[in-house]
């Protein structure tokens, strides 16, 4: 058993080390998509290293996770500007907001989620989860937090009336990221090194479908309109298109190099997908299951998500430690200077990375 994991973590390193190589190379941007009206109307500095982001309606709030500065950073979506900044753990990597005024958010390097309280800006809560939890999701019909554990191959089902573990799942390996599908109550998860999404009943906390998408998953969105979940494919540069009807593939699409994060943007119908090596943006029609637009960004984009009050997206710029807003509103000049200049890795190999070092020394540890 100790010899099959050590094998499992030096194989999934070098597949890591692979995508790296590529997303060092030097890449030519996609072509902008023809009558394209998205476009980024300002830029949010952070600094550290931007990576998961969550919109916050209650608030109309932005919640980042930093990595660098072990924060999660407060973006105020009327001005655009940092409002505060929470201490967390360390490696913060995945944020999700929870109706009931809280914001979870995964430190991957420390084995916690840290639980924050959108009145006050506080942490009021850290539940110990499994290895190196990365993506986050909440299930308000069930009041339960899923957290997907990188390197414990379990996803950890939080209660957030309790803030304690309820329930852990066997899942695929190195799972990425859990999208919640509240018109069937399952819960997609991206299983990274598997090139699976595992869907999990919130019912049973059991798996009740497996299914094959491109190389190396990881960030993913519902799309309740068509009933389709859009599984970005970070080593594939490909977009899976799951029905959730039928827990199938009906269709890929190609996007830019290294896809990382997915979001909806539910009145234009479209699925805007950050690009960690172009440093853009997909923008795909959910009608057609196209690219209809390139949106140049910020470097090394990383997660990402809509905000529905203002009908703007907020993407993470992992490299250059700002936050860009994308709007097909008239553009602004107004941009800040990032506090950090920094040339950090995408956000999904650098936490895959760090997690993966802390993990083979713990085993070696313990062996």
């Amino acid at each position: 058993m100790g010899d099959h994991r050590h094998l499992r973590l030096g194989t999934s390193r070098a597949l890591l080390l692979a995508a790296l190589v590529l997303a060092s190379a030097p890449l030519a941007l996609p072509a902008r998509g023809e009558g394209q009206t998205q476009q980024v109307i300002s830029t949010v500095s952070v600094g550290g290293g931007p990576a998961g982001v969550a919109y916050d309606p209650a608030k109309g709030e932005v919640f980042v996770t930093d990595l660098r500065n072990k924060t999660v950073d407060v973006i105020s979506d009327a001005t655009n500007a940092v409002v505060a900044r929470v201490k967390v753990g360390t490696g913060p990597a995945g944020v999700a907001y929870d109706p009931k005024g809280e914001v979870f958010a995964t430190n991957a390097l420390d084995n916690t989620t840290s639980v924050i309280s959108d009145s006050s800006d506080t942490v009021v809560a850290s539940v110990k989860v499994g290895g190196g939890p990365t993506g986050v999701a909440c299930d308000p019909s069930k009041g339960e937090v899923f957290v997907a554990n990188y390197l414990g191959d379990t996803v950890s089902v939080i209660s957030d009336s309790t803030n304690s573990v309820v329930a852990t799942v066997a899942v695929g390996r190195y799972p990425y990221a859990p999208i919640y599908d509240p018109a069937h109550a399952e819960v997609f998860l991206t299983n990274a090194l598997d090139n699976t999404t595992s869907v999990i009943s919130d019912a049973t906390n059991e798996i009740v479908a497996t299914v094959g998408v491109g190389g190396g998953p990881t960030g993913g969105a519902l799309d309740p309109a068509k009933r389709e979940v859009f599984v970005a494919d970070y080593l594939g540069g490909t977009v899976s298109v799951i029905s959730d009807e039928t827990n199938t593939v009906v269709g890929t699409v190609k996007v830019g190099t290294h896809p990382t994060d997915v979001a909806y943007d539910s009145p234009d119908g479209e699925i805007l997908v950050t690009n960690a090596a172009n440093d853009t943006v997909s923008v795909i029609s959910d009608a057609t299951n196209t690219v209809v637009a390139t949106v140049k960004v910020g470097g090394q984009p990383s997660g990402i998500d809509y905000d529905a009050a203002k009908g703007e997206v907020f993407a993470a710029n992992n490299a250059d430690g700002t936050v860009s807003v994308i709007s097909s509103a008239p553009a602004s000049t107004s941009s800040s200077v990032p506090e950090f200049p920094a040339a950090y890795l995408p956000a999904v190999a650098l936490i895959a990375i760090a997690t993966a070092a802390l993990g083979s020394r713990r085993l070696r540890a313990n062996s």
